[in-house]
């Protein structure tokens, strides 16, 4: 298991004369969830992130946190209620919620507020902060690509919206650099965490004959599902490790041949810990694995070992900077060109990522 990267801090308050020191109130941290925390994937994994915080900082530290808070008019009342109960900062965690942060900002100045995945700060006392999940899709796509038996992989998408576009176009791009006769298939569930919806997206797939699939939605759904056809269709983790995939009950290998794990913990140990310190102030912050918060899960031995290898090496280039997964040559869907041999696309192109690359067959959803 990835063990937290933990920032800790050991600072004593003390007075000038002999009066003994004032006790300070800890700092409260809030968190609204889109899902379970239980769900095994996204929110499970901010919640370790949440729990980090209180192992950094013990008793200079309340967390706090609401679950299963749906997008839209329930997150503004949510976010609204944890800034009145004294809420010093709040993370919001998904990105439907960009729009009643803001507008819960706007009424609670003194309030913290960090929106996740979001792009919207419409006020100095919200930040932004994202993660370069890309970068795990380029490792799982070359391992997608590797390991098909039928040329055909596919994609369980959340919303039409930029980081589930990137993902698509990142996955499908290194898996067709592997394998030149790979297809993808594209499958949207228009949700976040519905293990229906996903596990009926992952057997749609199966029954096409996809034979290799990762997911952007929240639960453990798919693999599960892809668990059912006995080792002949593998995926991944996603957001968290979901190492419970790894083996089957007869220790025969588990669907699960590797993860993109979210490792959000770094970032909230050290924004909580800049509010208590008086360092802290508005981000944009956008991290993957060179600063760790995008991480691998450890790949089973049902991936061939030149194959392990080869991700490894994709995973240390893109660690030390080496190697940016959107690296030209790159062509738009209609043939067009995009990235000149070597060029690198810019953050700003692939945050309002509206287009698939050559290749992908089917269009994005409105």
């Amino acid at each position: 298991m990835i063990r937290r990267n933990l920032l800790a801090t050991a600072a004593a308050a003390l007075t000038l004369g002999a009066a003994p020191a004032m006790a300070q109130d800890p700092t409260e941290a809030c968190f609204v969830y889109v899902g379970p925390i239980g769900d095994g994937g996204w929110t499970f994994q901010h919640h370790e992130g949440a729990l980090a915080v209180k192992e950094a900082y013990g008793d200079k530290v309340n967390i706090r946190w609401q679950e299963s808070v749906p997008e839209g008019a329930d997150a503004e009342r949510v976010i609204t209620q944890m800034a009145i109960s004294g809420c010093d900062i709040i993370f919001t965690t998904s990105f439907g919620y960009m729009d009643a942060t803001n507008a819960v900002a706007a009424k609670f100045p003194n309030v913290k507020f960090e929106h996740a995945t979001g792009y919207k700060r419409e006020h100095p006392n919200v930040s932004t902060y994202n993660a370069r999940f890309y970068e795990g899709r380029a490792v799982v796509g070359h391992i997608a690509g590797k390991m098909t038996q039928t040329n055909k992989i596919g994609y369980i998408a959340s919303f039409p919206i930029p980081e589930v576009i990137m993902g698509i176009n990142s996955y499908f791009h290194h898996a067709k650099l592997a394998n030149p006769d790979v297809e993808l298939v594209v499958t949207w569930a228009y949700t976040w965490f519905d293990p229906a919806k996903e596990a009926d997206a992952a057997r749609a797939m199966l029954d096409q004959g996809v034979d290799v699939i990762t997911a952007h939605t929240d639960s453990t759904a798919p693999l599960a599902e892809i668990g059912k056809e006995g080792g002949s269709a593998w995926g991944f983790g996603q957001a968290s490790d979901m190492a419970a995939f790894m083996t089957n009950d007869d220790g025969t290998p588990g669907p699960r041949v590797a993860s993109i794990i979210d490792e959000w913990s770094p970032y909230y140990v050290k924004r909580v810990g800049q509010l208590m310190d008086g360092t802290y102030e508005q981000v944009d912050s956008w991290a993957g694995m060179p600063e760790g918060e995008v991480v691998i899960g450890e790949m089973t031995d049902a991936i061939p070992a030149d194959v392990r290898a080869e991700a490894q090496a994709m995973i240390d280039a893109i660690t030390s900077g080496e190697y940016h997964p959107f690296t030209g040559p790159m062509n738009k869907q209609d043939g067009s060109a995009w990235l000149a041999e070597g060029e690198v696309s810019d953050d700003g192109t692939l945050l309002g990522m509206n287009f698939y690359i050559e290749g992908i067959t089917g269009d994005i959803p409105n």
